[in-house]
């Protein structure tokens, strides 16, 4: 049997998109069929949005795209105003990337040991897997602990999931043992994090024990109405929104409904100007997560002028779409929106 450490011995590895020049190889896509087709309208879209200065493009982020090795792409994206706001999952921002920013990495798992091992051993070497991915569930208590901490230091009183995440941005400064980080990038250039479901994922683990040690005292807290309260504020202040949205679930129905929220609050903010997602999930369940963004459109929540669903395996779709992005170069042009900046107030208490 091979050792824990022959285990997670081959670190995934983030890939650059910044090396790999696609806009050749996407164009000429356009005159292909099916997925390769689609996946062009969505690169140009994207491109789109980079080139509308008044676009504030929203992110939404779903499935282990971190472990996956797309963390890289994330953090080139924000760096280079690429991205305006993000809306995720707990577990990517924190199981994954906050999880890498303390020195920590996920582990590929080698074809020898995939094809035969038993996830009960793996259990009894404290390794959890994603997939045919691998992290050490020691060092993922870590992670656990220092989200408690976090929480343990602040002022007890609800924050929203973006308060708390800009919390631990700037714990990384101090903390970090990666420049490369999601948390730490978005903290920087004043990107907003949200996660509207914060508690699945390490964050409520290490709230979980926040809470049980507190016990009648006054307790930090998530306030998720405080989230869709302020992601609606970025969309009355950026009437101009453009969603890439990877995967689907909370993050892309949240993501949708601001524009709901808007009209509920008294704003006439118009449906989300440009959208694409990448997902395999299957339509005919009537799930949200494969919803059409044309059937979002029944709901008033996403034009439908410029949408395209691409379905695809993100690893595979994302490289080319934010790849097409960065070369054709519409970043340059763009301002910082720093929309963060919006909440500076809330910030400071």
């Amino acid at each position: 049997m091979p050792t824990k450490q022959e285990l997670l011995s081959r670190p995934i590895e983030h890939l650059d998109v910044t090396r790999h020049n696609v806009v050749a190889l996407v164009d000429g896509m356009e005159q292909m069929a099916f997925s390769a087709r689609d996946l062009h309208r969505a690169a140009s879209i994207y491109d789109r949005m980079l080139n509308d200065d008044e676009c504030a493009v929203i992110l939404t982020l779903a499935g282990s795209l971190i472990s996956a090795g797309l963390k890289q792409i994330f953090v080139d994206m924000i760096r280079n105003r690429m991205v305006d706001c993000i809306v995720s999952t707990g577990a990517n921002i924190v199981d994954q990337d906050f999880f890498e920013a303390l020195g920590y990495r996920h582990y590929v798992a080698d074809d020898r040991y995939k094809a035969g091992l038993d996830d009960g051993l793996l259990r009894d070497m404290h390794i959890d897997r994603i997939y045919d991915t691998f992290i050490d569930e020691d060092e993922l208590r870590i992670c656990d602990e220092t989200v408690q901490k976090i929480a343990d230091e602040l002022p007890p009183r609800p924050y929203s999931s973006r308060e708390f995440i800009r919390h631990m941005g700037e714990y990384l400064v101090e903390h970090g043992k990666t420049r490369n980080s999601i948390v730490l990038a978005a903290y920087e250039h004043d990107v907003p994090i949200f996660c509207p479901a914060f508690s699945d994922c390490s964050a409520g683990l290490g709230m979980v024990t926040h809470y049980h040690q507190r016990g009648d005292q006054p307790k930090t807290s998530f306030d998720s109405a405080k989230d869709f309260y302020e992601l609606t504020q970025i969309k009355i202040a950026n009437p101009t929104t453009g969603l890439l949205m990877i995967g689907g679930g909370v993050p892309k129905n949240f993501t949708q409904d601001i524009v709901v929220a808007a009209d509920i609050l008294g704003h006439d903010a118009p449906m989300h100007k440009y959208a694409v997602q990448v997902t395999i999930a299957d339509v005919r369940d009537g799930a949200l997560s494969s919803s059409t963004l044309k059937e979002a459109s029944s709901w008033g929540k996403v034009d439908t002028v410029y949408e395209q669903m691409v379905f695809s395996e993100a690893t595979l779709a994302l490289p080319l779409i934010a790849g097409y992005g960065y070369h054709k170069g519409g970043w340059k042009k763009r301002s910082e929106k720093r929309l963060n900046s919006i909440f500076a107030e809330a910030v400071t208490k």
